[in-house]
């Protein structure tokens, strides 16, 4: 059952718990990413491994709610507690499913930018740079990128390419460029859902989430949109997702409103 009290943040997260499937090894990610693999670790996906790039793997969401991953209640009871390159060496070896990143640009071609807006002589922005994001572009099997939908930050073509999506989109691309993993899967807006091509290339309008319009969305992103011809209407969360939602972020430090 759905119900229709939650916040753009809640449908964020219960629409990128969906995208983990039972038995994938995520790795995580700060803010609502955390709360996402909590959500389907105790609902559709209770195989699901978690793994946090402080150098954390779990089987099971923390027992308190997380402000950051190095957070102790993260640590306790963790499956393995291990140093940084050796989780990222997991990623190099081909053996995570799902990654999550976010970012502040991207673009039509799922390309990631958190380095820097505008001209790199005198950049309008300075941003803090890959940190773990080009690693999981390049070596997870899929991934997913989560951000607020404004015109600024989907853009017809980022100012640096970060972490790569499907490069200029031109077919087989990143195999062409030696890129291992699979690519962006979905990009998860707080008006909508973008998706790929089966084979990679030009993101398209998947589903609209409910309050918001096509006209809406077109009028927000920086490029020509493409829309699917089964466009949908994002399912709401149910009541079991919000529940633990709340569960694990208890004052909505997360997905509250602004």
């Amino acid at each position: 059952m759905a119900t229709n009290s939650y916040t753009p943040q809640e449908l964020m997260v219960a629409v990128a718990s969906r995208e983990i499937q039972d038995g994938d090894l995520v790795f995580v990610g700060m803010r609502l990413p955390m709360l996402a693999y909590a959500v389907a670790r105790n609902a559709h996906a209770p195989g699901a491994r978690g793994l946090f790039e402080v150098g954390l793997m779990r089987d099971q969401p923390a027992a308190a709610f997380l402000g950051t991953m190095g957070d102790p209640p993260n640590v306790a009871g963790a499956l393995w507690a291990t140093r940084m390159s050796n989780v990222m060496a997991l990623m190099a070896q081909g053996s995570v499913d799902l990654g999550f990143i976010g970012g502040a640009e991207v673009d039509r071609f799922g390309n990631l930018n958190t380095s820097y807006v505008g001209d790199p002589a005198q950049p309008k922005v300075k941003l803090p740079g890959s940190g773990g994001g080009a690693d999981i572009a390049i070596l997870s099997r899929r991934w997913v990128t989560l951000m607020s939908h404004e015109s600024r930050r989907l853009v017809e073509k980022v100012s640096f390419v970060t972490s790569p999506g499907y490069g200029d989109g031109t077919p087989h691309w990143r195999k062409r460029n030696g890129l291992l993993g699979g690519g962006p899967a979905a990009i998860i807006t707080t008006m909508c859902v973008f998706r790929f091509p089966e084979l990679g290339g030009e993101a398209f309008l998947a589903s609209v989430h409910p309050g918001h319009t096509v006209d809406e969305v077109r009028s927000e992103t920086g490029w020509d949109l493409k829309v699917a011809d089964d466009l949908s209407e994002t399912p709401t969360p149910t009541r079991s997702e919000l529940a633990a939602i709340r569960q694990f972020d208890p004052e909505g430090f997360w997905t509250r409103s602004a």
